[in-house]
């Protein structure tokens, strides 16, 4: 077996509609909804769904809890998002500062959502560097 790609996390919050403003309007996701109902935020290839602690379909993790996820999400000029938290009177936590990423060292900031996970973002450093191939 070989892993390819990360498709989708689950993240468990208590309100939902607080949430989903977060990820739609802080963020910038593109919501989606699907199955019965449920809400998600698709980003690349990528999406991030949600679901109400109390409401968990299953199969679902051991311990669903709002708050206890830790992700890291790229953002391809990192002054802009920091204007753009500013601008919507979300607190940096910490950043930016030079982290390791999967694929390059990252400079990054922290931030969290409604239900207190950690949300990091991260331009990857080959574009802050502005380093290109010719």
């Amino acid at each position: 077996m070989r892993l390819i790609s990360l498709d989708h996390i689950v993240l468990t919050v208590h309100d939902m509609d607080r949430a989903c403003a977060f990820y739609r309007e802080v963020l910038g996701l593109e919501e989606v909804v699907f199955g019965a109902g449920r809400k998600g935020f698709r980003f690349g290839m990528q999406k991030i769904n949600l679901q109400l602690s109390e409401h968990a379909p299953l199969p679902k993790a051991g311990r669903e809890t709002p708050g206890s996820a830790d992700i890291c999400l790229l953002v391809d000029n990192i002054e802009e998002a920091i204007e753009h938290l500013n601008a919507n009177s979300v607190k940096i936590e910490e950043g930016p500062v030079y982290r390791t990423g999967a694929r390059s060292p990252l400079l990054s900031i922290y931030v969290r959502d409604p239900d207190g996970n950690l949300i990091e973002l991260a331009q990857p450093q080959n574009v802050v560097l502005g380093q290109h191939t010719d």
